[in-house]
């Protein structure tokens, strides 16, 4: 069996100490988002397993979407991205 290496790292490791891969993301061309898949996307970004750029093209975002969620997942952790609490989070 062949492994094919891309870019960047396949592995890294969380601040909490678990493991990040490339295979724990959403799919390409994900349209269906729930709050555990936004997190996942932010944590791949910030933790250097993917680019932004990779990002913003294999799941069709815009620089201003992925700004908020980054901007939810520190203020107000996973919780901050679930669509039915963002009423909650803004007012406080």
């Amino acid at each position: 069996m062949y492994l094919r290496k891309g870019p960047g790292p396949r592995v890294v490791t969380l601040p909490d100490g678990r493991q990040l891969t490339r295979a724990d993301l959403p799919p390409r061309g994900t349209t269906r988002w729930v709050a555990r898949r936004k997190a996942m996307v932010v944590m791949g970004v910030e933790s250097g397993l993917i680019t932004l750029e990779e990002a913003i093209e294999w799941y069709e975002l815009s620089e201003e979407e992925y700004a908020g969620w980054a901007a939810a997942v520190s203020a107000h952790g996973t919780e901050g991205l679930k669509t039915t609490l963002i009423q909650q989070y803004r007012q406080s």
